[in-house]
């Protein structure tokens, strides 16, 4: 439980950095309460994302990702964060991403921010 906590801490403040850097990746809110709520709402939408969708797109993608040696992994951190932004939307939340570009690099800085939180961050069960 306590992994999950800090896995899902990681991630909001990694979107919270992406959101901070990128202009074209908004998060908005009545208030700072409302603003943090919906991050978290977002970062566990990601979280599970990345647990259920992800494994299977790079499965499908396996040949690609050989081919490239690995920056295809890039083009899926994107496609990941532009789902995640899609089912924000549908749920209401007000997290968006626009365009693939931004959804690339909001998606390495992602990537970074998260790795560096996690060397960070106390891990365990």
């Amino acid at each position: 439980m306590k992994n999950f906590v800090v896995k899902t801490i990681a991630n909001a403040g990694a979107l919270a950095v992406a959101v901070w850097l990128l202009d074209k990746i908004t998060l908005t809110g009545d208030s700072t309460g409302k603003e943090i709520g919906t991050l978290i709402i977002v970062a566990l939408l990601f979280g599970l994302v990345n647990f259920l969708v992800k494994p299977l797109v790079k499965l499908l993608s396996l040949p690609l990702l050989i081919l490239t040696l690995g920056l295809f992994t890039l083009v899926v951190n994107a496609l990941m964060l532009l789902l995640t932004s899609w089912l924000a939307d549908k749920l209401d939340l007000s997290f968006h991403v626009e365009g693939f570009w931004t959804a690339v690099l909001g998606g390495l800085i992602i990537s970074v921010v998260s790795w560096a939180l996690h060397v960070v961050l106390p891990d365990g069960d």
